[in-house]
Parts: structure tokens; sequence; C-alpha cells
């Protein structure tokens, strides 16, 4: 172990096996080598100022249908078309949503909805049209790869054309949702009818050959195995290796509230020490962004020094995690604390990780 300390001390890679190792090292050992990955990441951002400076951004989650055909087991989100609350948004709820952002600082739309199984690819291209031609300095972080694949089959066109027709369209970059456990006995489960590890992989490959960027995730604390949430992180350095795409790694912890999925969640201790290990696991990741929308202020914070170098979004809107129980809310001044707290300077930033002030 100690010549495993050293090979993670000095930046080198490290393989599934001595991150099995690594995930039973004391919490504050592990949290302590994710934050020297951290520094060895960031050290040449920001004009050398990198390990000087926490970012965090301002946007809004808009989830433009709540209707899905999926029906994943861990959602509380979704509902069916004969659901007296279901929805497809109007140009005119999105506009107010959008004005809403912009005068609090905002600078993105993070748009994500269910698989609704009747909306046409036009109403899509119309949508973003709309946005881009109306808010051209907004950026859309739109659909994630689950959606993609809805979208290949219900449209019967080849990613690349759908894809390339929506930047067109106006899309800037794609969001990592969907990714849960890119572990194939675990989707079965969890959402069986959902794209499949493959699938999620195939779309960001995709995206990352025509110049878009997007960010990875991981949801966990379910029915994975420790060693699947490790298949996860090996099948997202692959994929980074491959296509150099990923702006960001983002790990959330299942959240239980209203949903069909019978697994006990886990605690912050747990998700702390995971993050950790994925710091350390993706060394061709930069940025690490930590989850305080599932933990709370306070570990949020926390995981800066478990190896994340961003607080997120303060999430103008939020409606699926909330959907399932779970309810932290945060203001700018709050977050711009959070991090000066730990004896960081607080700077803004765009998707792709550009300060904004």
């Amino acid at each position: 172990m100690d010549e495993l300390r050293q090979k993670v001390w000095d930046g080198r890679r490290i393989d599934r096996a001595e991150a099995l190792e690594l995930y039973a090292l004391p919490l504050a050992e592990l949290g302590f080598l994710a934050d020297r990955r951290r520094q060895l990441a960031k050290a040449g951002d920001f004009g050398g100022r990198g390990n000087e400076i926490v970012t965090y951004q301002v946007d809004r989650n808009i989830n433009y249908t709540n209707v899905c055909n999926v029906y994943c087991k861990f959602c509380a989100f979704y509902r069916t078309e004969k659901d007296d609350d279901s929805y497809v948004i109007t140009p005119e709820e999105i506009d107010l949503k959008i004005e809403e952002t912009l005068e609090l600082g905002g600078t993105q739309i993070l748009m994500q909805g269910g698989h609704h199984p009747k909306l046409t690819k036009q109403w899509y291209l119309d949508l973003l049209s709309h946005i881009k031609g109306k808010y051209p300095q907004i950026n859309i972080h739109g659909f994630s790869p689950s959606e993609f694949i809805h979208f290949r089959d219900v449209f019967g066109e080849p990613l690349e054309r759908i894809i390339g027709d929506f930047v067109q369209a106006g899309l800037g970059s794609i969001p990592g949702g969907g990714g849960e456990i890119l572990v194939d006995r675990v989707r079965q489960r969890i959402a069986p009818l959902k794209a499949m590890s493959d699938e999620w992989l195939e779309v960001m490959d995709v995206a990352h050959r025509l110049g878009l960027s997007s960010s990875a995730t991981m949801m966990f604390g379910h029915v994975e195995t420790l060693e699947e949430r490790v298949e996860h992180l090996d099948r997202l350095r692959v994929q980074q290796d491959r296509s150099k795409g990923f702006t960001a790694f983002i790990g959330w912890t299942f959240q239980a509230e209203h949903t069909r999925l019978k697994a006990e969640p886990v605690g912050s201790h747990e998700y702390l020490r995971t993050q950790a290990l994925a710091r350390i696991y993706l060394d061709n990741f930069v940025n690490v962004q930590s989850s305080w929308v599932t933990q709370g202020l306070e570990i949020g914070q926390v995981a800066l020094k478990f190896g994340a170098n961003d607080l997120g979004s303060i999430m103008i809107e939020e409606n699926v995690v909330s959907q399932a129980g779970t309810t932290f809310r945060m203001s700018v001044a709050d977050m711009r604390r959070l991090i000066e707290d730990l004896g960081y300077e607080a700077r803004q930033r765009d998707n792709w990780y550009r300060l904004l002030n």
C-alpha cells in the first residue's frame, strides 16, 4: 500500500484492483490523496492559479416534459400521458424561465426531459431555434444520451444526423444525465427500457467527434457493487482517452423517496469516499464537481477537500431530485461563502470552465 500511495501522490494511473485497495483506506487519508490529485489536475489552469480558485455556475434546469415511457425505478419525476399533472412546456413558459435566469446572472439552461413518445424531431428543432434566436447569449446544455437514443429510435435517423441537426438549431453541449452505472447488469435492474451502457457511451463518442463537450455522471448507492462503480469509472476513463470531450465528472447518491427502487440509500461518508476515488481514478478529467444538491451545503463544501474543484450550480430550478425528497437550495452568496471559508477564491464559470468574473 505504501507503493500505491506513492503512485497516487505522483499522479500515475491506477488500475481497477488498486482502486479497490484505495477504497479501503481511512476516509481522511483517501480524501488527502484525492486532494493531491485535484492539485495536480488543476495546477496549470487559470494562468497557474488553478489551485487557488474554486468555480461555480449560475444556470437553470428546465425539464421540458415529464412524460416518459421508460419508467425508471429510481425516478419519482416521470408521468404518463394520461396523468393529470403531465405536461409539455410551451415557448411562453420557457421564455419566462430564461428571462429570470438572465436576471440572476445565469449563462446556461440545462434542458432535459422524459422520453416522450409523440414529440417530433421538428418540435425539438423549433424549440432550440426559438431559444437560440431569442436568447443567443444562453448556452443550451441539453438532452442526455438516453434521450438521444430515444430520438434515434423514434425518428429513425442515425445519431450523427440528429446531433448535427440539433447543433445547427442551437444545441451547445450535452449533459451526462442517464449515466447511472455503466454496467448492463445494473441498468437492467433499475431501468431496463433505457439506453444500455454501450449506447450511452456511443452518444458521447459521436457528440465529442462532432465537437460538442459533455459532462459525465454517476448515480450510485443502490443495487451496484463497489466493483461495478469502478467499472463505471473505467469506462468513462477509456472514453475520455479516446475522445477527450468530457469537461467534468459529477457523482451523486441515489435519493429514494417516492421511487419504486427498493434500495437503502448511502450516506455522506460513502459519497465522499466514492468521489475521492473517482478523482484519483479519472486521471484524464480536469474537473470534478461536488454534489451539494443531494448532500446538502455542508457536505458539498467538505467535498471540496475530497477531490472536487467546482461547487456546481446554484440550480435556480431543480425538479427531478426534489421529486425524490431532497430539496436543498443555494444562492450565489451561499456558494461564494462556502468556497471562501475554505480559503479559496470563488469565481463564476461557464460550461467550458472559462472564468466569467
